[in-house]
């Protein structure tokens, strides 16, 4: 299965999700190529019209360092016969992989830099099928979850194998969304939400750890829809809030949960007086759960998506508005109707300075949090935008260190099966339509100077959808169809791009040069802790963040 000489999936597979003729397996970016080194996808028995119900997402886990359980987790018959080549993928990968930082998302699409190190020593230390009970489940490394159906898969994206390690399928409902904690304080450090409102908490370990295909040891919210039985379409952890997380629904309705507290709480609010406007209302008793219900708009919620210090949530909805909410005091700081539809997906930068969104309009929206607009549209998809994320690991070639010059990379999937990436050099933009017509860039096109760009808009204001021609248009760098299917979402990470098609199936391009300099620079890689490197990223921009 796997070409040695390039690090490249076979095409002569006979998983579901072999390579396609006329899909390239490299694109090319002014920094070199990004290879496509290898894919992840569900078991292919897996039948086709299960996954016409939910679109797949994806959520990159890194677990921490743990002592392994001194008792064996699960008899070595339960493995499927796809351990030994899981073992010797280890075996292979273990030699020059070395270790490695990685980000990982929620369900939303925004990233956050965490570093780990590589679990290939302990991986490769045996490729008898007994043993990898407890290697593959040793409780740390870095893992893939994505839905697909009625089941969460795992895998290990420090193997090659294409298929997940775990299954986990869900009898009352199918699986839509998902988050996880890095700093969960009590081992619940997973949010599932589900097509029938429910929600669950549960440990990434304990479930590596255990051989069945049900949940263990879970937290049970909302459960049969008591709260609300609308479907669930976006959950998040609150940075920093101690095990709050938010749960967004397609009614238009956010709730907030603690998840120390007992899921089954009776939670009362009161009614709803105007569906059209914003409003918060809190739980009556102290024990209740969840705390707070948001009420955000008419229709449904499609993307929440936290700035990565935690004061601001943005979320954006199927009536085409973006809103940013000041989340601990419970306010509408800002926000802006879409060209045209649902808006479909968000993620912020590192810095919180810009929030990018995409939907049904076919366009990437850059907007300003300092100036409370939209300060760029991206034009090059052929068909409603499905995932944006900005690249917090890029840094921009012609920086000199001054930060007079930001530059932002960020990335957009849509249903087109293209992923774009984009250069976005705020300067070009942003100044020169604050003192006048812009001049020259062969990038951008220039919008007219009219009135949208004169005064910043009130606390609380939502914009009307702007004129076509009073926004600057950004082209993509880079325009690639990386599957056969529509694209739901993209992640990335130090060393490579994850794209995903709404059927299930991952891949994994990496970045220029980084195979070939894994092993030599990846202990300098590891020198910045995550929050250092949070703190050096809001201090001079996102893509100015050198590894």
């Amino acid at each position: 299965m796997i070409n040695t000489a390039n690090g490249m999936i076979s095409t002569s597979s006979s998983s579901a999700n072999a390579q396609s003729p006329g899909l390239k397996t490299y694109f090319k970016t002014p920094e070199g190529r990004y290879k496509l080194h290898y894919e992840k996808t569900h078991p292919s028995g897996l039948l086709h019209y299960a996954h016409g119900k939910t679109v797949t997402q994806v959520t990159l886990a890194h677990l921490k360092d743990k002592p392994a359980p001194s008792t064996p987790t699960a008899p070595s018959s339960s493995f499927s016969a796809s351990s030994g080549v899981r073992s010797a993928a280890a075996r292979w990968l273990g030699s020059g992989n070395g270790s490695r930082a990685l980000g990982f998302v929620g369900g939303n699409g925004g990233g956050k830099s965490v570093s780990s190190t590589s679990r290939m020593g302990s991986l490769g230390a045996s490729s008898s099928s007994n043993s990898m009970t407890n290697t593959n489940f040793d409780g740390k490394g870095t893992y893939l979850i994505f839905n697909v159906g009625d089941t969460i898969f795992i895998s290990d994206l420090n193997s090659q194998d294409k298929d997940p390690i775990k299954s986990i399928h869900f009898s009352n409902s199918n699986p839509v969304c998902h988050a996880f904690d890095q700093e969960a304080k009590d081992g619940h450090d997973l949010l599932i939400g589900l097509n029938s409102g429910d929600v669950y908490t549960v440990s990434l370990r304990q479930q590596l750890q255990d051989v069945g295909k049900k949940l263990v040891g879970a937290q049970h919210y909302n459960k049969d829809g008591s709260v609300n039985n609308s479907r669930c379409t976006s959950i998040t952890w609150v940075p920093g809030g101690d095990g709050a997380f938010v749960v967004a629904h397609a009614d238009g309705n956010m709730y907030v949960y603690e998840k120390n507290k007992d899921g089954a709480g009776d939670s009362s609010f009161s009614v709803i007086k105007d569906q059209t406007q914003f409003s918060v209302a809190h739980a009556r008793y102290s024990k209740s759960n969840p705390i707070a219900r948001w009420h955000v708009c008419q229709g449904s919620i499609n993307s929440i998506a936290f700035s990565f210090d935690g004061l601001y949530l943005a979320t954006v909805g199927r009536d085409g508005y973006l809103r940013v909410f000041d989340y601990s005091k419970e306010q509408l700081v800002c926000g802006g109707k879409s060209y045209y539809g649902a808006l479909l997906c968000c993620a912020w930068s590192m810095d919180g300075k810009y929030i990018l969104t995409g939907g049904e309009d076919d366009l990437v929206q850059v907007w300003s949090m300092e100036d409370r607009k939209v300060v760029a549209w991206g034009e090059g998809h052929n068909s409603w935008v499905s995932g944006v994320a900005f690249d917090s690991y890029w840094s921009s070639p012609n920086s000199d260190g001054t930060g007079e010059t930001v530059m932002y990379r960020f990335g957009s999937v849509g249903q087109d099966t293209q992923l774009l990436l984009w250069d976005l050099e705020m300067d070009e933009i942003v100044v020169p339509l604050r003192r006048g017509p812009p001049g020259g860039s062969p990038t951008y096109s220039t919008g007219s100077q009219s009135s949208h760009w004169d005064n910043v808009c009130p606390l609380g204001t939502l914009q009307a959808a702007p004129s076509i021609r009073d926004i600057p248009k950004i082209s993509p760098l880079v325009a690639h169809r990386v599957h056969t299917e529509p694209l739901s979402g993209l992640i990335f990470t130090q060393e490579s791009v994850l794209t995903v098609c709404r059927e299930g199936h991952i891949k994994i391009w990496m970045r220029p040069g980084v195979a070939d300099s894994q092993s030599s620079n990846s202990e300098t890689v590891l020198s910045t802790s995550s929050k250092d490197k949070a703190l050096l990223s809001s201090k001079v921009g996102s893509s100015s963040y050198k590894q």
